[in-house]
């Protein structure tokens, strides 16, 4: 088709993902490698994604606050396995000033006392105020969250799936027990997972990462793992029972009721700008991007026909009046969001310009139209010439059930294909061949693989070296699943979900 993206997602995944970005107007790469510039189209999803998470969070009795850039040296050397988990990514500041040399060139002028890190995450700056803040049992729980950018070192980048600047959100707990601590885990891992079924449209598997794969430093990491149209795997988020690791380095203790002093329980938790790079791969097609209604910035763009100009004014009157309708009707827990496009250019232009932006549903409207009261809608989850006629009235009582349905079907067609590509695996060649094997479309994988494994580090990063196969998680709802292991044969082993991933 001739405004369709080019190379489609057969020929080439890769470039055609970088090619919806394009064309949708997301995003653009920064002149600083490795990081990008987010556009107001872009970022319009984010600030979506912000907003319901943000609600979300603020039910479980957290709050928003901010800590800084940037982190001494010193404060990451406390905890072993984070600073050895987080080295290589790290962006270090060791001068502040500049200053001209003889030939007009800029040079750092004056040495840091203590160079200072970038902060990839902020598990030890946090850890130091909490420690000043928590000194009785009466302060906990203490639920933190910040909106906040980190900073990784990657060598490999692509656009909102790993770039070394990231925006986030990082959510930081403390408690008396380890029971509450891990429970709040478990509880933000759950309401991550509610948000991205229900606005994104994208089916998961939860559960916990394996020793290997787990957050430098946590007792346990918690994980929702997704399948792409491609098969492979994506992280979309985590949440980290960090035991008391964090609390001894950072010496966050409380005196409990019987006057005694304890170490906290700590948890961590986030999820970042990815989830745009997750409903990009999830969704969208050869077309362009696909948005869900509940996530999308704008869910209706009106597209007045106006070919004569004796018809134009009483087109644009009408096509205002609908738009202000509309948006007085509430979808969900806001008002509807509309855009009437009265620019100036040709209309197939116009309406490709919209479906590669993933609106949800497109309406013409044309001289015709308004002397029947019947709108011409075009829905982005169908394809893009299918058009249905329907009365002004009935789309205007029905508008919200149809979105509904959209948002539906995106999840359902996600679904299935998970489904579909979820396969037991019971014997080691059988899951070599599965994951060496190429597959007919370019750039794809076969799919998940459900084995009982024993996971045993070393062979995990066997796996790992000879086919870039990873443990993705162990799920919740195999947990008392337990069989002889693929590799070992080793009994009482758990089922895992072994995955090549982004």
């Amino acid at each position: 088709m001739k405004n369709a993206i080019y190379p489609t997602r057969e020929e080439d995944y890769p470039e055609w993902y970088q090619q919806v970005i394009k064309a949708a107007d997301l995003a653009e790469h920064s002149p600083v490698r490795g990081a990008m510039v987010i556009k107001p189209w872009g970022f319009s999803i984010w600030e979506n994604m912000q907003k319901q998470l943000d609600k979300m969070f603020k039910e479980l009795d957290v709050q928003n606050a901010y800590f800084p850039l940037f982190i001494p040296l010193s404060f990451l050397e406390k905890e072993a396995k984070h600073v050895e988990g987080f080295a290589t990514e790290c962006a270090v500041v060791t001068h502040h000033r500049l200053q001209k040399n003889k030939d007009g060139s800029l040079v750092p002028a004056s040495k840091l006392d203590e160079p200072l890190i970038v902060r990839p995450t902020s598990e030890m700056i946090i850890g130091y105020h909490f420690s000043k803040w928590i000194q009785s049992y009466r302060d906990l729980p203490l639920k933190i969250n910040q909106w906040a950018n980190v900073v990784r070192w990657e060598m490999r980048t692509r656009l909102f799936l790993r770039t070394s600047e990231i925006l986030w959100q990082e959510g930081h707990t403390a408690h008396a027990t380890d029971k509450e601590a891990d429970e709040q885990a478990i509880a933000i891992l759950k309401l991550y997972e509610t948000f991205v079924r229900e606005y994104l449209a994208i089916p998961l598997l939860i559960g916990e990462k394996s020793e290997s794969e787990k957050f430098p430093g946590a007792e346990k990491t918690y994980t929702m793992e997704a399948m792409m149209q491609d098969k492979k795997a994506l992280q979309m988020g985590t949440s980290h029972f960090l035991g008391q690791n964090f609390a001894k380095s950072c010496d966050i203790q409380f005196q409990d009721e019987e006057g005694d002093k304890k170490y906290a329980w700590t948890t961590s938790w986030g999820v970042t700008t990815r989830l745009i790079g997750a409903l990009i791969m999830s969704h969208s097609d050869d077309d362009g991007l696909v948005l869900p209604p509940k996530i999308a910035a704008v869910q209706i763009v009106i597209l007045p026909i106006m070919h004569k100009e004796e018809s134009k004014d009483a087109v644009l009157s009408f096509c205002k009046t609908l738009q202000s309708e509309l948006e007085g009707l509430f979808y969900h827990d806001k008002k509807l969001k509309v855009i009437l496009d009265d620019r100036n250019m040709r209309g197939g232009e116009k309406n490709w310009s919209w479906v590669k932006k993933g609106v949800p549903i497109r309406l013409e409207i044309g001289p015709k139209d308004i002397e029947e009261s019947s709108v011409m809608v075009m829905k982005r989850n169908t394809p893009v010439k299918e058009k249905q006629k329907q009365t002004m009235q009935a789309f205007k009582e029905t508008v919200c059930d149809q979105l509904d349905e959209i948002q539906k079907d995106l999840y359902e067609k996600a679904n299935a294909q998970m489904e579909q590509h979820l396969v037991p695996i019971e014997d080691k060649e059988e899951f070599y061949r599965f994951f060496a094997s190429k597959n007919e479309k370019k750039s794809f994988c076969n799919g998940f693989a459900i084995s009982y494994f024993s996971l045993n580090p070393e062979l995990e990063k066997l796996i790992k070296e000879e086919l870039n196969v990873t443990v993705r998680c162990i799920p919740f709802d195999f947990k008392e699943d337990k069989g002889e292991c693929i590799f070992t044969k080793k009994p009482n082993s758990p089922k895992v979900i072994f995955a090549k991933a982004y």
